[in-house]
């Protein structure tokens, strides 16, 4: 999994609530068991046309945002089923964070174990932001995730929450399998002293 400890970016702007995950991923493309081209078909049923074209008026496609990699999004994103491809696509367009109000807990969670990092804000903060996308597109905001803050261009900081263990895991780049296995030594020396394996 990628290492998240800072990140600075411009934001790419969807006002829209209730983004469910077959939005971020449509159903057709689960069948793929690789991430590898996942972000090619993020928003693909909004971002293009039948023909395959994309649609100009998407912002995936304005290129003012291009290369942006916080996606600022309406609230309860992530909604619906369960697919661990929604993150794969994100991070895979290039997408560090999103920025919202609120995360369906699934979606949350799927991805906080893909170094996708969930930032949750007021409806304040959320509409500054979205203010700011508009008068200075390419404004940029920094995240921390060790102070778990946010700061935002005029320099205010606000903080936003995530559990202690996936924090660890983001910030040293391992999975749940990886932390565990950092501490295969004390595992093994805990095993023999039991005798709970063969010396």
């Amino acid at each position: 999994m990628a290492q998240f400890t800072t990140l600075t970016s411009r934001l790419m702007p969807l006002p829209v609530n209730d983004i469910d995950t077959d939005q971020l991923i449509p159903a057709r493309f689960l069948k793929a068991t690789d991430k590898k081209g996942m972000g090619d078909n993020l928003f693909a049923d909004w971002r293009y046309n039948p023909d395959g074209s994309p649609k100009a008026d998407f912002v995936l496609n304005d290129p003012t945002f291009k290369g942006a990699q916080i996606l600022l999004a309406g609230d309860n994103f992530g909604c619906g089923s369960s697919r661990e491809h929604a993150p794969w696509a994100l991070t895979g367009y290039g997408f560090r964070a999103v920025i919202s109000t609120s995360f369906a807990d699934i979606f949350r969670n799927n991805a906080l174990k893909n170094g996708l990092l969930p930032v949750i804000v007021d409806a304040e903060v959320q509409r500054s932001l979205f203010d700011l996308t508009e008068e200075a597109p390419a404004a940029t905001v920094s995240i921390d995730l060790a102070s778990q803050s946010l700061t935002l261009p005029d320099g205010r900081k606000v903080t936003f929450p995530i559990d202690p263990f996936s924090k660890t895991c983001l910030l040293n780049g391992v999975d749940e399998l990886g932390y565990i296995l950092r501490f295969e030594n004390q595992i093994a020396a805990f095993e023999k002293q039991d005798g709970l394996i063969a010396s």
